[in-house]
């Protein structure tokens, strides 16, 4: 599980993290933690939770705070009363486990594609936006969720594979009449960073009864996805583009006379250039096979 968010505060925001986080977990009523403001406290719990998209019955907090102390009193807001939480606990860790060991024995790309379809086939989005569909019990206990909890569903699937995955958060813009702050994934696949927003795929899959499981936010690099989404609000990976980097690679085996690397990679590009992703995986290993083979030839020449 990627703790990208904790990886990037200072000491005394990770003591706070680590303490709520703990307290959470325990289902405790109150929890100290060092003294911070409102909004500082408010960014670590938010950090916390989209790194922890399973912890799903914590949504809000209030805090307590006495004058000239270090700490404060940290007062968690549950959604559910205590055993209905451990309830959910037990039925949502069975959900998760019956539905990732399908795909346990598969690649990161086959992963992060089974985890996409499963989204697309079965949740509807929530126009409703009732509590639970910002968090993963809405997609993953009722089949019904906002952008919030698909992407805080599919990490939680993600993470349960062992593929890298963060959300990613961007702002709303009253200008452009968007009204809400959208929420979608970022992968690492094959050590590259690429976009997944399954819910605008999960969208454009069901308009007028078309159940087409779409790709068109299905590893998308920066330029791509920021064409239709607003910045983000906190710093994550930068993705870079894979047909950009496919085709450096087919330049240069061009110009050094690498054939039969040139012919795989060369294959890849135009697969790439045209946002195909059916058969690319297996492109991927051919490149992945002449290019272990080339380095090994290489090395055997020193």
């Amino acid at each position: 599980m990627e703790q990208y968010y904790y990886n990037h505060m200072n000491k005394p925001q990770q003591a706070t993290y680590h303490s709520i986080f703990v307290g959470v977990k325990n289902l405790s009523d109150e929890i100290q933690v060092p003294a911070f403001s409102g909004e500082e406290l408010y960014n670590i719990f938010f950090q916390m939770r989209l790194d922890h998209p399973e912890i799903f019955w914590v949504t809000n907090f209030k805090y307590r705070y006495y004058k000239d102390s270090p700490n404060l009193i940290f007062i968690p807001e549950y959604l559910f009363e205590k055993n209905k939480i451990r309830e959910h606990q037990k039925a949502l860790t069975a959900r998760v486990e019956k539905l990732v060991r399908p795909a346990q024995k598969m690649s990161e790309w086959e992963k992060e594609k089974y985890v996409h379809d499963f989204i697309c086939e079965n949740v509807r989005y929530d126009k409703l936006k009732k509590a639970y569909s910002h968090e993963i019990i809405g997609p993953l206990g009722q089949g019904v969720g906002v952008c919030e909890g698909i992407a805080k569903a599919v990490k939680v699937l993600l993470d349960a594979l062992g593929v890298w995955c963060v959300i990613a958060i961007c702002g709303n813009n009253p200008e452009k009449g968007i009204k809400y702050r959208h929420t979608w994934n970022i992968v690492k696949i094959n050590g590259t960073y690429y976009h997944l927003d399954a819910t605008f795929d999960n969208s454009l899959g069901k308009d007028h009864e078309n159940t087409e499981i779409r790709y068109d936010y299905f590893n998308l690099d920066d330029q791509q996805i920021f064409r239709d989404h607003e910045p983000l609000i906190a710093p994550v990976p930068h993705c870079n583009d894979a047909f950009r980097a496919a085709h450096t690679m087919k330049g240069i085996c061009l110009n050094l006379g690498f054939d039969k690397l040139y012919e795989v990679s060369a294959a890849l590009t135009e697969q790439l250039r045209d946002r195909e992703i059916a058969g690319s995986e297996a492109m991927y290993q051919k490149v992945a096979e002449q290019y272990d083979r080339l380095t090994a030839a290489l090395k055997a020449i020193d």
